[in-house]
Formats: structure tokens, C-alpha cells, sequence
């Protein structure tokens, strides 16, 4: 894989204490650099409270000015401005109104950003993925990066980077593809890797 060129914001600073953290607890980093300018790190699976600090031990030991979207209930008085400063960006999920039409539109001003999110956005299982990450990622021109916490092996990283296609059945099989094996804290607690089915495809079944 060749190695970008990356813009002055998306430069690196790695901290070495983040990284030695890790490697004390038994955990390592697999983060091969953004192949693109703009890129939504999709982070699978999202199964326990852990997997947050791992994550932003994970940002800090890379160096990269990674930006997430975290539930709006974790951003309340001082914890409000300081999960802002290490990237977080609330969303009230209940809430009606434009949130991924705003912030894509946001991300089309920016020159480069690296945005993280979980799609199952939850910790509990569901029967599918939320589809707001193809939505952001086709709204915005991002590439994807398939994420991981893999608790079997103890291994942050990434499996791979990919460009959508427009057909989402091909890049959910891509995907699902990527995450063979990877395993969460509570495994049972994983949702499959699947989009909701479309509210008349019974109807539509032959």
C-alpha cells in the first residue's frame, strides 16, 4: 500500500505514553495510514463500555486527529468540553431533523478529516447496522476504513480501506468479508453485519 500524502491536518503526532499504555495492558495497534483525504473509520464491534478508552488510547497513540460522533448523553457538564477536545462530536439519535445531511455537508467544506463511528450504534445487539454510515460516507465522498477492537487477539486496527460502490448489497459482502473472526468483548452481544430490510421487501417477495 502506498503511503498518502498527507495534508498539514491530518499529519500525525503520535504520544508515545498512549502507545506504551497499550502494550503494557497486552494490547497492540495495526493502523495502516488513510489511503484519502477524507476518510470514516467504521468501528466493529461495539459491544462494551471498553471499547471507548481502548479506542481513544488507540487515537492518541497513532497521532491522528481523529474525529467521532458519540451518543449526546455522554457530553454533560465538564465531561462536555473536554470529550470535545479529544474529537467528540454529540448526536441525539432520537432526535428528528438533518444531523447527517449537516454534518456532510460540513465535511464537504473540510480539506481532509478522519471520522470515526460505530454503525451498530449501540452497545446492545440489534438484527442489523444502522445505514447512517453509507449515508455520511456517499453524502460527503469519504472512503471507508473497516475498524476493529478485537478482544480475542487483543488488536486494535484496521482491515482495510475501501471506496463505496453504490451498490450496497456488493460492499456489505466486502465488509462482512473484512471482519471474519474479529471478535468483541460480549460476542453474543454483536449484530450481524446486514442493513435494515426495506419496509415492503415482504410485501415485494414473490
Amino acid at each position: 500500500m502506498s503511503q498518502p500524502d498527507h495534508a498539514p491536518s491530518l499529519a500525525p503526532r503520535p504520544r508515545r505514553w498512549a502507545h506504551t499504555l497499550l502494550r503494557l495492558v497486552g494490547w497492540r495497534i495495526d493502523l495502516p495510514p488513510p489511503t484519502a483525504a477524507k476518510v470514516l473509520l467504521i468501528v466493529y464491534p461495539h459491544t462494551s463500555n471498553w471499547d471507548f478508552p481502548l479506542g481513544l488510547l488507540a487515537r492518541w497513540a497513532c497521532g491522528w486527529p481523529v474525529r467521532w460522533i458519540g451518543k449526546h448523553t455522554i457530553f454533560v457538564g465538564p465531561f462536555n468540553r473536554l470529550l470535545r477536545s479529544w474529537g467528540g462530536i454529540p448526536v441525539n439519535r432520537a432526535a428528528t431533523g438533518g444531523f447527517i445531511e449537516t454534518l456532510a455537508a460540513d465535511i464537504r467544506r473540510r480539506d481532509t478529516l478522519i471520522l470515526a463511528m460505530a454503525p451498530e450504534g449501540t452497545r446492545r445487539r440489534l438484527d442489523h447496522w444502522k445505514s447512517g454510515f453509507l449515508r455520511i460516507a456517499r453524502a460527503a465522498d469519504m472512503q471507508l476504513g473497516l475498524a476493529y477492537i478485537d478482544f480475542a487477539t487483543r488488536t486494535i486496527g484496521i482491515r482495510s480501506y475501501m471506496t463505496l460502490s453504490g451498490d450496497d448489497a456488493a460492499d456489505m459482502a466486502r465488509i462482512t468479508e473484512a471482519y471474519q473472526g474479529v471478535v468483541g468483548y460480549h460476542p453474543e452481544l454483536a449484530s450481524p453485519i446486514r442493513l435494515r430490510p426495506p419496509a415492503n421487501a415482504a410485501e415485494n417477495k414473490p
